[in-house]
């Protein structure tokens, strides 16, 4: 071939086409960046709130929340959209159907006696059931022929509630039109009515001079400063005033109830701000972990400690941590003093407690004091004497059940549950837990043993600092340290980190652990020093509508898209979301588009955002505002 020399024309030609294609690469390579560079400028800033949306037409706004909207100060967010969500409470909302004019059909709305439905502890479906044992007050949920898809609506003059302190005292009256607690306990002063507001005064049936003056007689006999309780559960909690007063104390009480003639009292709880859930002591477990709670409560309870073999008390022992203390207050304690109030006669009150005390003997508990009208018991660290004292009450026998945690429609059995082997009379079976505050960062004792496959110490840290550098993320869009919300539920709370990175801010999380996770690890949550339950998502949760301020699923869809219909799962979460309340969803983009266009049909304001790590992570966050609508008044009934 002959050799090309720089001046001929073939080899100008050559240099010319090189030129050409190195020009190309570097103008593309050059857009490329640029636009890069303009993506993740649009992702991290936050576009300001549209005056004049064409969605969302505010009317009767507050001065001060208009004043705030203007200057800028209103949290909204969207990729580059410059659309924005709203995350303010403003009580009135005239929503602009444009969806349904573009063709996207909506859910219709209940009518307004389904306001406050509770779909698994239905009255109407509860009487098919026995009465015997509370059967029929536990959970029976509708079948697929029964279930409904509409959406819950709000009483008419609904209005979002008071903020924490405030709303452990008071609460609107629309929200939970129901007066009969106050006429019905008007002497125990759980309820009043003043104006268009409730009042809760703290008091109860067996602590007339208020729930604090109570809860300071309790700290009198055993400590409740200290840290060493942090974790407590009320069986028959009422209006929960024990849990609400206890809060101050840093300790945490999870409150249940059952939804009986004393109407909506686990809703007045959540109203005020205060952990509770729809329950009852019947045939099966409470939803709760083996070793989970530092204290039990019975305040005229009601419940038949010693029947059935002494098999509710024995449930009170599985669920109550080594060590931890069972305070029983009402009859038959002090039956002395009040037989004659009680109506009983002094002989029935004295068997019933002397049968209360041999079946916590044979549970291995230790009477710690009875002074007054309270009597408090004392769960061992471990069962090392607790052999000996089995030979002297061969009932009820040790639990041969190989996991005690089992508790989603589990029946109870009148057994006690055996405790882990210690080596020696002062450990602690299982692992000691460290003081509140301390508790909630340091590695549960079942992580750290081993008790759950997969976790460990070092993937405890990691998962406390991933979800910090979460909760900073979801900061900048939602006013979490601004006391907007106050009930936060976690539908998938894996080792309780999205809780552990809020104890800062004046909320109370709901950890849910499906019962479909790989992984149990809701006894490590309350070694943590927080509060949770189980739950199967393709059921209805136990709760009224509209008593949760803000919800979080983390994964939780791609669980279960192939287990149950997630449409079901989202109509649920809008049924117990309070009106322009929140939820975060963490999905794959995939999942979350599927997510989002079913919320268009729920009246809810969505925006998908990129993950915090950047925009190239597959993971994203689906942020969504539930728009404030109620029933007509013209539906009230009288």
């Amino acid at each position: 071939m002959p050799k090309e020399y720089p001046a001929s024309p073939k080899a100008q030609q050559l240099q010319e086409s090189k030129k050409q294609r190195l020009t190309y690469i570097l103008v593309v390579s050059a857009l490329c960046v640029a636009f890069y560079v303009l993506g993740a400028w649009q992702n991290t800033t936050l576009p300001k709130p549209v005056s004049n949306s064409a969605d969302i037409t505010r009317v009767g706004c507050d001065p001060t929340t208009a004043t705030a909207q203007s200057s800028g100060s209103v949290p909204s967010f969207g990729p580059g959209s410059g659309e924005a969500l709203d995350f303010d409470a403003h009580h009135r909302l005239i929503i602009n159907d444009t969806d349904a004019a573009a063709g996207l059909q909506q859910f219709p709305a209940c009518p307004l006696n389904f306001s406050e439905y509770t779909p698994c502890e239905d009255r109407t479906r509860g009487r098919r059931f026995d009465r015997a044992m509370m059967v029929y007050r536990e959970r029976h949920c509708p079948g697929k022929d029964e279930q409904i898809r509409c959406l819950i609506p709000a009483p008419p003059g609904y209005m979002t509630p008071f903020k924490w302190p405030k709303s452990r005292d008071y609460a609107y009256f629309n929200n939970i039109p129901h007066k009969e607690l106050s006429i019905e306990k008007a002497v125990q002063n759980w309820i009043q009515v003043e104006g268009d507001k409730f009042r809760f005064p703290g008091g109860g049936t067996m602590f007339p001079r208020g729930a604090d003056a109570y809860i300071n007689d309790i700290n009198k006999l055993i400590s409740l400063s200290d840290g060493t309780i942090r974790t407590a559960v009320d069986t028959g909690c009422g209006v929960a005033s024990w849990g609400a007063y206890l809060l101050k104390r840093n300790i945490i009480a999870m409150s249940f109830a059952p939804r009986d003639t004393h109407e909506a009292q686990v809703q007045f709880a959540l109203e005020r701000g205060v952990p509770a859930i729809i329950g009852v002591m019947g045939k099966h477990r409470l939803p709760y972990p083996s070793r989970a709670f530092d204290m039990a409560h019975c305040s005229r309870c009601l419940i038949p400690w010693y029947e059935h073999d002494g098999l509710y008390l024995a449930e009170v022992d599985r669920i109550l941590r080594p060590g931890g203390y069972w305070i029983l207050s009402g009859p038959p304690i002090n039956w002395k003093t009040h037989y004659k109030g009680w109506e009983r006669t002094e002989d029935d009150l004295k068997q019933e407690q002397d049968k209360i005390e041999d079946v916590a003997r044979s549970l291995c508990w230790k009477k710690v004091v009875e002074k007054g009208d309270l009597s408090i018991w004392q769960k061992p660290k471990n069962h090392i004497e607790c052999a000996n004292i089995k030979k002297t009450y061969k009932t009820p026998h040790i639990c041969k059940s190989d996991n005690p945690d089992a508790a989603w429609y589990r029946q109870m059995e009148a057994c006690v549950t055996p405790l882990p082997e210690v080596s020696n009379q002062g450990e602690v079976a299982g692992g000691a837990v460290e003081k509140w505050p301390e508790r909630a960062f340091k590695v549960p004792p079942r992580i750290r043993r081993g008790m759950i496959p997969g976790l460990d110490a070092m993937k405890f840290d990691e998962d406390n600092k991933l979800w910090e550098k979460r909760v900073a993320y979801y900061k900048r869009t939602i006013p979490i340290a601004e006391n907007r919300y106050r009930n936060v539920m976690d539908m998938n709370a894996n080792m309780g980190g999205f809780a552990a990175s809020l104890v800062k801010y004046p909320v109370w999380v709901m950890n849910v652990v499906p019962v479909n996770s790989d992984k149990d690890t809701l006894g490590a949550i309350y070694e943590r020093g927080f509060i949770g339950t189980y739950q199967d998502w393709c059921e209805a949760f136990s709760t009224y509508p509209r008593t949760y301020d803000l919800l979080h699923a983390d994964n939780l869809f791609s669980i279960y898209q192939d287990r149950c219909d997630i449409t079901d799962i989202l109509l649920e979460m809008d049924r117990i979301l309070r009106p322009e309340g929140t939820a975060i969803i963490r999905d794959t983009v995939d999942v979350l588009t599927k997510v989002q266009a079913i919320t268009k049909r729920m009246r809810w304001e969505s925006r998908i955002m990129d993950h915090e790590d950047g925009p190239f992570n597959p993971e994203k966050v689906l942020m969504a505002v539930k728009t404030y609508w109620t029933a007509k008044a013209s539906e009230e009934q009288n």
